[in-house]
């Protein structure tokens, strides 16, 4: 017999409450205008704060709260996927120019492919971690991470594991960017542009860009919010590429009277375009918008804080010095490669 939809409710309330405390503190916190100049999200504190409170008085209250948690990790992820489309307009978009766009499939499709020739062949990391770095380095970062976890249903450490690594080059980004800005030879306009395409975190663009104008910040944000909306169709091929391999595995051993796996398509990420689609109407007063984003930010940061809290700090010290090292590769690549690409393509 199923439990009721009631009973359910009341199994998970105890832990949506936790995450969702949680998370209202982490926003507030990172609101804090001495937190706010670190260029760190709500989403990097909430890991941070989850993860320890997961590693210390979680195991007190891990029978009542887990089921809430979990819901909040996985159900109230998906949701903030969603919503996180209502940051973009396809007006945005076409602003950056066909060049922007060429850009950021060539920075993602770039960056992923060196993800996995040096993560699953060089450093023979686990296929999940691989793909989850690759895709915070390669599109944006924490959110990336997040929103990949459902298609390669990785453990809670992994997914902590690649965004740790976004936090560590994303922020020496932040600080890097504005200091060889002199030396680069791009306008501020094609700065704003270097940034956006090769930046990991939306936060980290922005603090990255307004330390040399507006200009360059209007630009990195448009550029990164492209690459934000590449998340979906990534996604799906991702999916579909994973589908196709576990097809080709299976085939290869195959017994006789085993099921082929199915393609699974993450549907939250069509939803994600329709969002930005229907944002791109203008038919949502900016007053109700604003409250959708916030919002959105808290199922978020909710989500985030729950993974934290599910993230044992052994899985993270047994995974070693590779991720860092694959992340590194990346960073290298972000900033030199992404260098000579903003040059070839013509947005200098």
């Amino acid at each position: 017999m199923h439990p009721s939809p009631k009973n359910i409710w009341l199994t998970r309330s105890p832990g949506l409450l936790l995450a969702g405390i949680g998370s209202l503190a982490i926003m507030w916190v990172s609101n804090l205008p001495q937190v706010t100049k670190t260029g760190l999200s709500s989403l990097t504190l909430a890991i941070v704060m989850g993860m320890i409170i997961g590693n210390t008085l979680f195991s007190k209250v891990g029978a009542q709260c887990g089921p809430g948690v979990d819901f909040s990790r996985s159900t109230l992820l998906r949701l903030g996927v969603i919503l996180y489309g209502f940051r973009i307009t396809f007006l945005q978009i076409a602003s950056v120019g066909w060049h922007g766009a060429l850009l950021d499939i060539f920075m993602i499709a770039l960056t992923f492919g060196l993800t996995l020739v040096v993560g699953i062949y060089w450093l023979k990391m686990d296929k999940e971690t691989v793909i989850l770095i690759g895709a915070g380095s390669s599109i944006c970062g924490a959110a990336a991470v997040l929103a990949t976890e459902p298609v390669v249903r990785s453990h809670a450490h992994k997914v902590s594991v690649a965004v740790a690594t976004v936090v560590v080059f994303g922020t020496l980004s932040m600080f890097l960017y504005p200091l060889l800005y002199p030396y680069l030879g791009f306008n501020e306009g094609a700065y704003g542009l270097y940034v956006g395409s090769t930046i990991h975190e939306v936060a980290q663009v922005v603090a990255a860009a307004k330390a040399v104008s507006d200009q360059a910040a209007s630009n990195a944000v448009i550029e990164k919010m492209l690459r934000v909306m590449m998340l979906s169709p990534f996604l799906i091929l991702l999916s579909l590429g994973m589908s196709r391999h576990t097809r080709h595995h299976h085939e290869d051993g195959a017994h006789e009277g085993q099921h082929k796996p199915k393609v699974v398509i993450p549907w939250f990420a069509v939803w994600f375009i329709v969002a930005s689609g229907f944002n791109s109407l203008d038919w949502i007063p900016k007053a109700a918008l604003q409250v959708l984003l916030q919002f959105d930010l808290f199922l978020l940061t909710t989500a985030m804080f729950a993974l934290g809290l599910r993230t044992s700090a052994g899985s993270i010290k047994q995974a070693g010095v590779k991720p860092l090292i694959l992340a590194g590769v990346l960073f290298l690549f972000l900033t030199t490669g992404g260098y000579w690409l903003n040059r070839l393509v013509g947005a200098a």
